[in-house]
């Protein structure tokens, strides 16, 4: 019964088979395409972090992708959200040297995206170095903050926590109006040029911007760090601030994703920071950042191929909605027709053995028909009845007309066997 089915079917069964390959290949593929809401971490409102956020969101907002910011104090809490799986951050901006990958192993890094200088103002007065921050009030930055952490290293390097008098935890625009009006002797901030903190101690009345002796040292100890060089008079040629060039301590900040972000978003990611980061800057040239530098993380495989090929062909020329949906379409077609091919190749195979098999069995029931007439344990009735059984088997056969030929031989055997039969009868009848 079973064969009979497969014989009659064949052909809707493997239509219903590709049919179900086809309906499983788009949920499939319905189930994978990225999501279109994604969290990032940043920094406090109003800093150059959180700016940059907002110039993220911008971009991938054309893309029909929304991005939420998260305020934060700084890296540490970035990366201590990045690291939680249950706070939904997927994407976040990190200072180098707060982490490792032994330490973040579900993190990687899309690469460096910008230098982060840290900046020693303090009170006039003050001698040039830091052995003469012994005895004084410094804010280092608040708790959680990559600035924070860099400083407390620095300090402890030059064996100043022991000496200095206190270690506060102000933000940059806190830190800039306490050190202007002299609530405090000395600030360690890590932000841009540019920023309004910056700025405005550049300008303050009494205040001096400290230049890092033995910068090479520093940068041998901690290979996260870059020397960089502010030029004399950049921030007013006419008064000459600074009065000579300053050197400068920077880590690198990193664009960091989760490991299971998906790959269309990373690249989303990527051709944003090419458009926020690839402009010449005070300390960096054109094109110099992104740049495909594992510092703390591992690189992603798709950061690695889009700095090796660039963003994928289909999304320099289509929508990213659509680029993405055929991507992913691709993907599943591949190897849902490397399954499907064979399938219909085998399946006339497959069909043409259950046929034969069935007329091969008939043959076989002919057979045994012979031997018991050729060994008269039958009279010819019977025998004669069995041959018609396998006749009405054989026309009850509902087979394609390519199979006719077949059929008809068949049932051209069954003709020549009755009539073999018959004959044997006979001349047995007249031999008795």
């Amino acid at each position: 019964m079973t064969t009979d089915y497969l014989h009659r079917y064949w052909a809707y069964f493997s239509l219903a088979a590709v049919t179900v390959m086809l309906f499983a290949a788009t949920i499939f593929v319905v189930a994978t395409l990225p999501p279109r809401t994604i969290v990032m971490a940043t920094g406090a409102k109003g800093g150059a972090n959180y700016e940059l956020g907002n110039r993220y969101r911008e971009i991938l907002g054309t893309s029909g992708v929304t991005v939420e910011l998260i305020q934060t104090t700084g890296s540490l809490q970035n990366l201590e959200l990045l690291r939680d799986p249950k706070s939904g951050v997927s994407v976040a901006l990190i200072q180098s040297g707060t982490t490792s990958k032994a330490q973040s192993p579900g993190l990687e890094s899309l690469g460096t995206v910008f230098y982060e200088p840290m900046w020693l103002f303090y009170r006039a007065g003050i001698a040039a170095n830091l052995q003469a921050l012994a005895g004084k009030r410094i804010s280092i930055g608040p708790e959680g903050s990559g600035a924070r952490m860099l400083a407390l290293e620095l300090v402890k390097r030059t064996r100043l926590d022991g000496l200095v008098k206190e270690l506060l935890a102000f933000t940059p625009e806190e830190a800039a109006e306490k050190l202007i009006s002299g609530e405090i002797d000395a600030a360690f901030i890590v932000a841009a040029w540019q920023s309004p903190a910056i700025l405005s101690l550049a300008h303050a009345k009494d205040i001096e911007l400290g230049s890092v002796a033995r910068a090479d040292a520093f940068t041998a100890l901690y290979p996260f760090l870059n020397k960089l060089v502010l030029p004399a008079g950049i921030f007013d040629l006419l008064t000459v601030r600074p009065s000579a060039d300053v050197l400068l301590l920077a880590p690198k900040a990193s664009l960091a994703v989760r490991d299971d972000l998906h790959p269309a978003l990373q690249h989303l990611l990527l051709s944003a920071a090419v458009q926020i980061h690839a402009q010449p800057g005070m300390f960096q040239k054109a094109g110099q950042f992104p740049a495909a530098e594992s510092i703390d993380l591992p690189l992603s495989e798709e950061a690695q191929r889009f700095y090796k090929s660039g963003r994928p062909f289909l999304q320099n020329h289509l929508p990213f909605w659509l680029a993405t949906l055929i991507e992913r379409v691709i993907v599943v077609l591949i190897p849902l027709a490397a399954l499907i091919y064979p399938v219909f190749k085998l399946m006339p195979s497959v069909y043409n053995w259950f046929v034969q098999l069935k007329i091969m069995r008939l043959y076989a029931d002919m057979k045994l028909v012979e031997s018991d007439g050729r060994l008269r344990q039958s009279d010819l009735g019977t025998v004669k009845a069995k041959l018609d059984h396998i006749e009405q088997r054989a026309t009850r056969l509902s087979l394609p007309t390519t199979y006719a030929g077949t059929l008809y031989s068949l049932r051209s055997h069954i003709d020549l066997l009755r009539d073999r039969l018959t004959i044997n009868a006979k001349r047995a009848a007249d031999d008795r």
